[in-house]
């Protein structure tokens, strides 16, 4: 059994609380990890597109402001 499937059946024999807990865990990591890709990203450029498209939809009264007005 590899690595990843003796994880699989621990996973699969922990109790309710224990899952609740690890599922918290993970979901945190990944969205850490996540945060740190964007900040990557970010810092090298790789989202200045959506800046520029961002200006042209402003520019041309595209986007509305948030929360929208009653």
């Amino acid at each position: 059994m590899d690595r990843v499937e003796e994880i699989k059946t621990a996973i699969a024999s922990l109790s309710p609380e224990d899952y609740r807990r690890l599922a918290d865990w993970f979901r945190t990591r990944e969205q850490t990890r996540w945060d740190e890709q964007m900040d990557q990203d970010s810092a090298a450029g790789k989202l200045d597109f959506l800046f520029r498209e961002a200006g042209h939809e402003s520019e041309q009264g595209l986007v509305q402001g948030w929360p929208p007005s009653k």
